[in-house]
């Protein structure tokens, strides 16, 4: 995947200066979204693949999949990306659009697992202590592990809080076993 990512990084780097320059980096990464899905499709991938089936066979290909769902710019990434052979970049210049479109909108995604479920109070008293700890707005996914025992882990990119009876517990082990 990294040298995926290498081949990926200009485009993905190109479909944000137009979208940013639009001022619409929403459309842009729905656009990339939906090509992403296309591309990964098996039947699509054996098709683009096939040495047989043209360049000018998978761009229409493609265009007729997309329907009215591309604008000029995304019909032009397609006939780029097929002439240069990079349509398996798709999927990785999804990735490294949002990456890009999150840094520059200063949003992070962070997970937190919970023992229990937790009320829509609480999820939001959660976020907004989040956002007020990095300084950036947080999109934050939920979800319930009830082998945690008690308490929450909380995951925002490298940064990690781990506030689970079972860490806890963990330590404690570990401090005994020592």
């Amino acid at each position: 995947m990294a040298d995926l990512s290498n081949l990926a990084r200009p485009y993905a780097q190109a479909a944000f200066e137009l979208a940013e320059d639009a001022g619409d980096l929403a459309a842009w990464g729905d656009r990339l979204d939906f090509l992403s899905s296309i591309a990964a499709d098996p039947t699509m991938d054996q098709l683009l693949k096939n040495p047989d089936f043209g360049a000018d066979r998978q761009v229409d290909l493609i265009l007729h999949v997309a329907g009215d769902r591309l604008d000029a710019d995304g019909a032009n990434l397609v006939r780029l990306l097929v002439r240069n052979g990079r349509v398996n970049a798709l999927p990785a210049i999804a990735a490294l659009y949002a990456e890009m479109r999150a840094q520059a909108e200063r949003v992070v995604e962070a997970d937190m697992i919970t023992a229990a479920a937790i009320d829509e109070d609480q999820q939001a008293a959660f976020s907004d202590a989040l956002q007020s700890r990095l300084g950036r707005h947080v999109k934050l996914n939920f979800s319930v592990d009830e082998s945690l025992i008690g308490g929450a882990v909380i995951r925002a990119g490298d940064w990690v809080i781990d506030g689970s009876v079972k860490a806890q517990l963990e330590q404690l082990v570990g401090a005994v076993a020592n």
